[in-house]
C-alpha cells in the first residue's frame, strides 16, 4: 500500500512520495526555551520520533531539521523580569530539552538551528518580502501585509477577511491582521542591526527562514503541533510562498495534551514538569504514554491513564526480558500496514499485545522455540517505537544490574530445564521468583533516573 499520512492543508490521507526519490525532508517546529519542558511538550517529539524511525526503518534517509525558538517575547519577558542575559535562560532551558528528548529514547535531528544564529537569513527573506510589495516597514518595524495574499487561511481554513488581529495592536499597521516581521528595537531587549534599524525578527519568520537555510524552497514535510496551525503556520506558509518559496508539501500536526480540559501552561513550577511526572514513571513507560493514542488525536493526562499505559508497558517490558532473544525478525503486515496507514500507532500496539499474548501462551505451554519466535517479533516491532527494552536506549544498567541480569538469564534456564524434566511445581516457583526480581529491576532503574 505504501505511506499515507494526514495533510492538514488538504484536509485528507494523502499517499506519501518524497519530492527526492529516498529521501525525506522535515522541518519539525521544536521548543521555545523559556521554562523546562513539560509533559505537553514532549508528544510532539515523540510522535514524530516513530514517524524518523518508520521512514529509516522503511528505507528512507531523513533530513529532519527541528529549530530552537531561543528568541521570542516570552524570553524576554522572563529575562527582564529577572535581570539576566536572555541567553542565561535559554541555554540551559535547551540543555534540559536536550536531556528530556534522549531520556525518552529520541533519535537526534540531522540539525538543530537556534534562531539567533540565523538572522542574515532572516533580514534576506524580508527584504525579498518587502521588495515584492508583500511586506511594508513602519517606524522600524516590518509587516507582512496579509491582504497581498489571496490564499491566506487556506491551512487553518479560516477566511481572511473575518480574522482578527493576530497579534497586540501596534501602531504603523496598515491592516490589524498584519504580523511582524521585524521590531523595532525596545528598552532592555536584544538587537541586531538590519536596513529597518535595531532590532529583532518576528517569530513566524524565524522557523521559514531555518527551513529555507537547510531543507531548501521545498521539502516533504512540516510538522508541530496542532496549537501551531494558527498562527504560527498559517504565517510560516504565507511568508515562505509569498517570498517565492513552495515550502512545505505535506503539514502534520499532534493534537494536545490537556489537563482538566485546558492546555498545560509554559511555567516554572509546573506539577507536569518532567521530573516530576517521573517521578512516578519511567522514561520508556512515559514514552509508551505519550505514542499509544493516535497521533492526531488529543489527550487528556491523567494520573490514573498514565499508570494504566505504564502497566500495559511493563507487560510487554516483562515478556521480552523473560525470554531474551535477538530482535531479527520481519515485522508482522499487521503492524506494518498499520504504520503506513497514517501511524495508526494504536493498532500497531494491538499487533504488538497480540504477540504477547501468544509467546506467554508458548510459554505457559513448555514451547520455548514459539515463544522465542514470538519475542523476536515484538522486539521488531518495538523498535519502530522506541520501545524495545533490550535495545541500548533502556540498557543503562550499573554493573550490580547487569550481574543481577546474568543471574536472571542462568535461573530462567534453569526453570526452563525443570520444566522439560517434568517438576513443573518447582518451575513455577522459579517463574515467581524472576518475576519479583524484574519487579526490583524496575524499581532500581526508577530510582536511578529521576536523581
Amino acid at each position: 500500500m505504501g505511506l499515507r499520512l494526514y495533510d492538514t492543508h488538504r484536509r485528507a490521507v494523502r499517499d506519501f512520495v518524497p519530492r527526492i526519490p529516498g529521501t525525506v525532508s522535515i522541518y519539525l517546529c521544536g521548543p521555545t526555551v523559556v521554562v523546562p519542558p513539560h509533559v505537553g511538550q514532549l508528544r510532539s517529539q515523540v510522535n514524530f520520533d516513530i514517524l524518523h524511525r518508520w521512514l529509516k526503518i522503511s528505507g528512507y534517509e531523513v533530513l529532519l531539521c527541528r529549530n530552537v525558538t531561543d528568541i521570542e517575547d516570552k524570553i524576554i519577558h522572563r529575562a527582564i523580569s529577572e535581570g539576566v542575559p536572555w541567553w542565561r535562560i535559554t541555554d540551559p532551558v535547551h540543555r534540559a530539552f536536550v536531556r528530556t528528548y534522549t531520556a525518552l529514547g529520541c533519535l537526534p535531528p540531522s540539525v538543530e538551528p537556534r534562531a539567533t544564529g540565523h538572522i542574515p537569513e532572516m533580514i534576506e527573506m524580508v527584504e525579498q518580502l518587502v521588495a515584492s510589495g508583500h511586506a511594508y516597514e513602519s517606524d522600524g518595524n516590518v509587516y507582512f501585509s496579509v491582504g497581498t495574499y489571496p490564499h491566506y487561511g487556506s491551512l487553518s481554513r479560516q477566511q481572511a477577511r473575518h480574522l482578527r488581529a493576530t497579534e497586540e495592536h501596534e501602531h504603523g499597521k496598515r491592516d490589524p491582521r498584519d504580523f511582524a516581521l521585524w521590531k523595532s528595537a525596545k528598552p532592555g531587549e536584544p538587537v541586531w542591526h538590519s536596513p529597518w534599524g535595531e532590532g529583532r525578527p518576528g517569530w513566524h519568520l524565524e522557523c521559514s527562514a531555518m527551513a529555507r537555510r537547510y531543507l531548501g524552497a521545498e521539502f516533504d514535510i512540516h510538522g508541530g503541533g496542532a496549537n501551531l496551525i494558527f498562527p504560527h503556520h498559517e504565517n510560516e506558509m504565507a511568508q515562505s510562498r509569498a517570498a517565492g518559496d513552495s515550502f512545505a508539501r505535506f503539514w502534520l500536526h499532534n493534537g494536545p495534551v490537556t489537563h482538566r480540559g485546558e492546555k498545560i501552561r509554559k511555567h516554572q513550577r509546573n506539577p507536569l514538569a518532567v521530573p516530576a511526572v517521573l517521578d512516578r514513571v519511567r522514561p520508556a513507560e512515559l514514552r509508551y504514554y505519550l505514542a499509544a493514542a493516535h497521533y492526531r488525536s488529543p489527550v487528556e493526562f491523567s494520573p490514573d491513564a498514565l499508570d494504566e499505559a505504564a502497566a500495559a508497558y511493563r507487560r510487554v517490558e516483562r515478556f521480552v526480558l523473560r525470554v531474551g532473544s535477538d530482535a531479527a525478525a520481519p515485522l508482522p503486515s499487521q503492524f506494518s500496514e498499520a504504520m503506513d496507514n497514517d501511524l495508526n500507532v494504536p493498532q500497531a500496539l494491538a499487533a504488538v499485545h497480540g504477540a504477547v499474548a501468544e509467546g506467554n501462551a508458548a510459554l505457559a505451554s513448555g514451547d520455548r522455540e514459539r515463544a522465542a519466535g514470538k519475542c523476536r517479533s515484538v522486539r521488531a516491532m518495538l523498535n519502530v517505537l522506541g520501545l524495545d527494552p533490550l535495545s541500548d536506549t533502556w540498557q543503562r544498567e550499573t554493573h550490580l544490574q547487569e550481574v543481577a541480569g546474568a543471574v536472571l538469564r542462568v535461573v530462567r534456564n534453569l526453570a526452563a530445564a525443570t520444566a522439560r524434566q517434568g517438576d513443573h511445581e518447582r518451575a513455577r516457583i522459579m517463574e515467581q521468583h524472576i518475576e519479583r526480581a524484574l519487579a526490583k529491576r524496575h524499581q532500581i532503574e526508577h530510582a536511578a533516573l529521576i536523581r
